[in-house]
């Protein structure tokens, strides 16, 4: 067994890296930042697209096709970047996050949608393009680390250890989400699902990785899962599943996102080691405060951690914002950039903008990289 040089734990409402708080002893505008776990919404770290017909969406400007493992490693390779800044820990999903933005999929969307994957194959429709899938609700790439019965991919799994161990280096954790909606219904039924959540636990215990926390899946409130194990009244059984996940005497951390537009509910708060919250469509930073504040009101909360791990709002320079109301909360924050589909748009990627929307440059090179990376250094000291 490799050894390993971070390992993740919870103590109270506080983070640890190796036995000590993060940011052991950091104060901001006498705000207690040690303990927080501020993060950076990476998804598609790991992305591929299946589908033959919406791969070449995602190709490089340079080279004129999509690579995922460049898109792997150039992630790789700006993680000592996002460390030097104080970044702690980021998000990578197993079935990545929509590539294109906010998926939407009213008739406009579609046909637009379609418009762009016909210029590369002028004979596609929407039923080659859907292919498989009940309708265009569903996201039409394909990709993610499960086949349809739930067995694990191992080129997926080679890109995750590569991120993975390099975050493990550089003392930083990685928050692993196993499922995305447009995605699980790729899985044939909920017996697949209890499978890749078992597969995927396993390689990460096996593999010895001590710096992975799980995150279920993404918004379980966004009534878009196929699969009623992966929504909002159930999903607490698969994350008791994962507590319940031993290799060696060790187990994993776990919880699981909600969207904005709710609080988490009891049963998931009740089960969960940790409780992720996100801050899209919280447009006033009061509504950060009042998540916040109604999370630890539920009573069975007991005093874990809150992080939002997805949040789209970016008005650093402001005394007022959604990251610095989350931390007034002593709750972690994490940016969520998805470049120009921010607010709730569909957008395609274009090497520049955002860290959502293949192909993705994780370089911070525009304006609002820039300034979350400079508060952020700000706020930790770094």
């Amino acid at each position: 067994m490799v050894a390993r040089d971070t390992s993740v734990s919870i103590e109270g409402e506080d983070w640890l890296i190796n036995g000590r708080p993060t940011y052991a002893g950091r104060s901001w505008r006498d705000l207690r930042i040690e303990g927080l776990l501020l993060n950076s919404r990476m998804a598609n770290g790991i992305f591929d697209d299946l589908n033959p017909l919406t791969r070449a969406l995602w190709a490089y400007p340079d080279t004129g096709e999509w690579d995922a493992n460049r898109n792997t490693q150039e992630l790789v390779a700006a993680l000592p970047v996002y460390r030097d800044h104080g970044l702690v820990a980021i998000g990578l999903n197993l079935q990545g996050a929509s590539p294109f933005g906010y998926y939407r999929f009213d008739d406009a969307s579609i046909d637009s949608l379609l418009e762009r994957v016909r210029r590369k194959h002028p004979e596609a429709t929407h039923e080659s393009v859907w292919r498989g899938l009940s309708s265009t609700r569903s996201q039409p790439w394909e990709t993610g680390a499960f086949n349809r019965d739930g067995s694990l991919r191992p080129e997926f799994l080679e890109r995750a250890a590569s991120v993975v161990d390099a975050a493990d280096k550089l003392g930083m954790v990685v928050c692993l989400g196993l499922f995305y909606f447009g995605q699980d219904e790729r899985l044939v039924d909920e017996a697949a699902v209890l499978s890749a959540v078992d597969g995927a636990c396993r390689w990460v215990l096996e593999s010895g990785f001590t710096n992975v926390v799980i995150e279920i899946a993404n918004e379980v409130d966004i009534p878009l899962y196929e699969h009623e194990v992966l929504t909002a009244s159930k999903v607490h059984t698969l994350i008791e599943r994962v507590r319940e996940t031993e290799h060696k005497g060790r187990r994993l951390l776990a919880g699981t996102s909600v969207s904005g537009r709710v609080a988490p509910t009891a049963e998931i708060v009740g089960a969960s080691d940790f409780v992720l919250l996100h801050g899209n469509h919280l447009d006033d930073p009061n509504e950060i405060t009042s998540r916040i504040e109604a999370t630890r009101a539920l009573h069975t909360y007991r005093s874990q951690p809150l992080v939002f791990n997805e949040d789209d709002h970016f008005d650093f320079g402001r005394p007022e914002n959604n990251f610095f109301n989350a931390l007034a909360g002593r709750a972690g924050w994490g940016y969520f950039d998805p470049g120009q589909g921010a607010g709730g748009r569909a957008a395609f990627g274009d090497y520049v903008e955002g860290y959502q929307n293949p192909p993705i440059n994780w370089s911070i090179n525009t304006d609002r990289k820039t300034a979350f990376f400079e508060a952020l250094r700000e706020v930790t000291g770094s």
